[in-house]
């Protein structure tokens, strides 16, 4: 595998097991009617058309998605729907970033890392560009009248997440010191198919052996922990309800090295997951832990191993203590009273 440094936004990077991890760009979006007051669902197909028709007419670069990139969840129930809540909400993909490339090969410099970081910053600034074009459009569909939030999710920036880090662990006393640093070093993915992390043949569950496979590819690993994840799947839309358990999975690895860390969540930042052989994309979403999941985990672990190996120890040293007190304090007071009497005694 190629030095992630040099890895272009734009291009995909090839990893084990058949892997790919794709380029695209994603857009959160919201829609709320323009009038609170509304009783009709809103038209899946033609917001889809809607949004598909400015993409294409209304940019400074024409934009094609197909309609499957184009993912919409309408509220199906408008009467349990607040006055201020959206009817519908989704994701853009824009998975088609070539025309980004721009610069010719006779155009290209010497130093790989500085074309990719000059790439990386177009890119950002295009999906900045997009999303501010596209944030606060009317809608007209039928009639109604429908207004566009559209906002870049967070597992998407990367920056946004070194910021959060680098401002927690200046103000905060987090993760693991390196030389005297504070630096995070695990990711946490959701919503990857649970089957492409499985042994062929063996399981349709994911194993750990193949998802450390996977991801040594990055760099070496310290811990490393992989479930099915049936929470991802859920969520307001009725169509939600027939999910089938054990379709998506939640890996949580912890790298030795803060530079490995570093560059695999810049990687997977930004990119879909793809199977060879599969025309699924798998938008998961990505974080860097900022909970500590594998040391608080390993702090209860010992928490309950030492209670259970000291039972009679704890037993003993509970039972001794409370004889010693009420033996000394009986033995105090009743020095205290003979002496007491004694010079009462003395007295008459």
């Amino acid at each position: 595998m190629r030095p992630l440094e040099t890895l272009p936004p734009t291009e995909t990077l090839e990893i084990e097991n058949g892997l790919s991890l794709a380029p695209r760009v994603k857009l959160n979006l919201t829609i709320h009617p323009s009038l609170p007051s509304i009783s009709k669902p809103i038209d899946e197909w033609q917001l889809k058309r809607a949004l598909i028709d400015f993409l294409k007419t209304s940019l400074s670069v024409s934009v094609t998605v197909p309609e499957e990139d184009l993912q919409i969840r309408r509220l199906k129930d408008l009467k349990k729907r607040k006055r201020d809540e959206p009817v519908a909400h989704g994701a853009l993909f824009i998975r088609d970033l070539g025309f980004l490339n721009g610069r010719k090969k006779s155009e290209e410099s010497d130093n790989e890392e500085e074309d990719v970081k000059e790439l990386e910053k177009k890119v950002l600034d295009w999906r900045r560009y997009v999303a501010e074009k596209m944030d606060g459009i009317e809608l007209n569909l039928e009639g109604v009248k429908y207004n566009l939030s559209v906002e870049i999710p967070v597992s998407d920036d990367f920056d946004r997440m070194r910021k959060g880090w680098e401002e927690l662990y200046a103000f905060g006393n987090r993760g693991y010191s390196r030389g005297g640093r504070q630096e995070p070093d695990t990711i946490v993915l959701r919503g990857v198919p649970s089957r492409w992390f499985a042994e062929p043949r063996v399981s349709s569950k994911p194993s750990m052996l193949v998802t450390h496979t996977i991801f040594s590819a990055f760099g070496k690993i310290r811990n490393l922990n992989v479930a099915e994840d049936d929470d991802f799947s859920k969520g307001t839309d009725e169509d939600d309800l027939d999910i089938v358990s054990g379709l998506h999975c939640k890996i949580v690895v912890q790298f030795e090295k803060y530079r490995d860390f570093y560059n695999a969540l810049k990687v997977l930042c930004g990119r879909s997951l793809q199977k060879q052989g599969s025309r699924l994309s798998a938008d998961y979403e990505v974080k860097w832990d900022k909970d500590g999941l594998f040391r608080n985990s390993r702090s209860q672990n010992q928490e309950k191993s030492s209670r259970m190996q000291e039972p009679a120890v704890v037993r003993y040293r509970t039972e001794a203590p409370r004889r010693e007190p009420h033996v000394s304090q009986f033995t105090t007071n009743d020095r205290r009273r003979k002496r007491f009497k004694v010079s009462v005694h003395l007295n008459q």
